[in-house]
């Protein structure tokens, strides 16, 4: 079982890595939520010093001109595509939330490093309300989109919604919830389910996410279903009473969530998430930068569950320091 180097990418939040035709690549939330980066290596551990490309910077003006959250890359039908949240103010609503909604690029060159990418818009769901952490994965034939938002009806910030596509940047029917914040741990701080990832393993397709503030109290959830089951019937989706993945205080390592999956060249499933090695915050965590890229194996049990352990401690040197959270901040 591998022993990643930890922190993996340092400053880098939200990760998800994409394993492609033999290649991996990298996109990650960058401290200044201006910009959508991607990084490709041959190999996993490559990634760690491979050369960021920009792809994609924020407009002066306009519903995707700020705050630049959680991106996405998925190779579609043969074209690229990235997904990710934007929104057009600072601002926050009367009941102290983000404005954000999903937007997709897509981009029709064999390299999506160097080729040109198209804003295709928004992508619309039936309430035009605070959404952000949008995936796709297909199953049992069909393409879904599955994300986080805010309902107009239940408390909280954000809960998990699942839809069919009619293509990459439209749903198709009606959206079902899969889960809201209920437990005590999804709502410290804020009531949140965000961040949703997709791995399938034997006879069940697994969903993880993650819930309550960004700061120590951020943790990973788990729910599942079987393989056959119909994914638009919440009452086939089961869910885990417990977070699956928490802070480790003999660790040092605070808020582990926002996670993705990937794999190695040999079958290992890999988790890739953030996490940050202090407590001590200054203002808002959304702009503290050093929340890292890190890597865990995946380990699965006997009756076909994951089981994720503890974050492991650092091994390498980190240089996020309060000077570089204080320099976002001016």
């Amino acid at each position: 079982m591998n022993t990643w180097p930890n922190p993996f990418i340092e400053q880098r939040a939200d990760p998800f890595i994409l394993h492609h035709q033999g290649e991996y690549y990298f996109v990650a939330s960058v401290p200044e939520y201006d910009r959508l980066e991607i990084r490709r290596a041959a190999t996993l551990e490559g990634l760690r010093h491979a050369q960021a490309s920009v792809v994609w910077r924020k407009p002066q003006s306009g519903p995707m001109s700020e705050l630049i959250w959680a991106p996405e890359l998925h190779h579609i039908d043969g074209k690229w595509y990235l997904y990710f949240a934007a929104t057009w103010t600072k601002a926050l609503d009367a009941l102290n939330m983000f404005q954000h909604r999903m937007f997709v690029l897509e981009c029709a060159d064999a390299d999506p490093l160097s080729g040109r990418w198209v804003e295709k818009g928004q992508v619309k769901t039936p309430f035009d309300t605070f959404a952000l952490d949008a995936t796709t994965f297909e199953h049992q034939g069909k393409r879904w989109y599955l994300w986080a938002q805010k309902a107009p009806d239940i408390a909280g910030n954000s809960n998990l919604y699942l839809a069919e596509m009619e293509n990459p940047w439209t749903l198709k029917g009606e959206p079902v919830m899969l889960s809201k914040p209920e437990f005590d741990w999804e709502c410290r701080g804020f009531l949140v389910n965000e961040g949703p990832a997709v791995l399938f393993h034997g006879d069940k397709l697994f969903v993880s996410y993650s819930a309550s503030a960004t700061d120590e109290n951020y943790c990973m959830g788990l729910l599942w279903i079987d393989i056959t089951a119909n994914p638009q019937d919440p009452k086939n989706w089961y869910k885990s009473p417990q977070p699956v993945f928490k802070t480790s205080y003999e660790n040092r390592q605070y808020g582990p969530g926002h996670n993705s999956f990937t794999q190695t060249p040999e079958g290992e499933d890999v988790l890739v998430y953030h996490a940050r090695n202090y407590t001590e915050i200054e203002g808002d965590p959304l702009y503290d930068p050093n929340r890292h890229t890190r890597l865990k194996t995946i380990r699965w049990q006997e009756n076909g569950m994951p089981d994720f352990g503890i974050p492991p401690a650092d091994n390498q040197r980190s240089c996020g320091t309060r000077l570089n959270q204080r320099a976002v901040n001016r």
